[in-house]
C-alpha cells in the first residue's frame, strides 16, 4: 500500500460484521484497514489519534454510547475523519440523528461490495453517499415539510412505540409532560390519526420508526 491509501476504522460490535467489511474492503486498491473497534467509545478514542481518514460506523452497540453519539463526538474535533454509517436500519428515527450528528454518508449493510468501496472513496473526498431508501425519504421530507415529523417528534413516537407513558417519555427526553402531549398532538395531526396505537402503526408503515 502507498502512503495515499484511505485509512479505515471499522466500528461494529459484531466480529462477523467487521470481518465481512474487512474481507470486502482490504482487497480494494488504495484502501487500508487501519483499526477495528467493538464499542462506540473505542471508536471515538481511536478516531482521535489522527491517522484515520474514514470511520465505518454501525448505529447500534450493546451498551453505552450509540453510533450517532459517537459520530457527533468524532466529527466535533478539528481535522476529524469522515464518518460513513453502515447499518441495517433506514428509518427516520435512525437516519436523522446520524446525519445531524455529522455523518458524511449512510449505507445499508446489504449494499453490494462495489457500492461500499465507492462510498468509502466518496466519503474520503468529503462528498455524500446515501442509500436509495434514505435519500428518497429525505427528499420527501424536503418536498412536504409540513407533514414530516421533526427529529424530536420522531423520538417521542419511537418511545410511544416502546410502550412508555407521557411522563416516562418526558423523563427520558427531559421534557415536561405537557410538552410531550403537545408533540403527540402534532404527531397525530401530521399522521392523520387519533390514537397512540394508530400513530405507532402508521409511523412504522411509513418508515419513521422501527418495531
Amino acid at each position: 500500500m502507498t502512503d495515499t491509501s484511505i485509512r479505515l476504522l471499522l466500528a461494529d460490535d459484531h466480529p462477523v460484521v467487521r470481518a465481512g467489511l474487512r474481507a470486502v474492503l482490504e482487497t480494494e486498491e488504495g484502501i487500508t484497514i487501519a483499526a477495528e473497534s467493538a464499542t462506540a467509545e473505542e471508536a471515538v478514542t481511536r478516531a482521535a489519534q489522527g491517522d484515520i481518514d474514514v470511520v465505518l460506523m454501525d448505529l447500534q452497540f450493546g451498551k453505552g454510547m450509540n453510533g450517532a453519539q459517537a459520530t457527533a463526538a468524532i466529527t466535533a474535533r478539528p481535522q476529524a475523519p469522515r464518518v460513513l454509517i453502515v447499518t441495517t436500519y433506514d428509518t427516520d428515527a435512525d437516519t436523522l440523528p446520524a446525519i445531524e450528528a455529522g455523518a458524511t454518508g449512510y449505507l445499508l449493510k446489504d449494499a453490494p461490495p462495489e457500492e461500499l468501496a465507492a462510498a468509502v472513496r466518496t466519503a474520503a473526498a468529503g462528498r455524500t453517499t446515501l442509500a436509495a431508501t434514505v435519500a428518497d425519504r429525505l427528499m420527501n421530507r424536503l418536498r412536504t415539510p409540513g407533514t414530516a415529523l421533526t427529529r424530536r417528534e420522531t423520538e417521542v413516537l419511537a418511545l410511544v412505540a416502546d410502550g412508555l407513558s407521557n411522563q416516562a417519555i418526558g423523563d427520558r427526553l427531559h421534557l415536561t409532560e405537557g410538552t410531550v402531549k403537545s408533540h403527540l398532538a402534532r404527531i397525530y395531526a401530521k399522521l392523520d390519526v387519533d390514537s397512540r396505537t394508530a400513530a405507532v402503526a402508521t409511523g412504522t408503515q411509513l418508515g419513521l420508526i422501527r418495531r
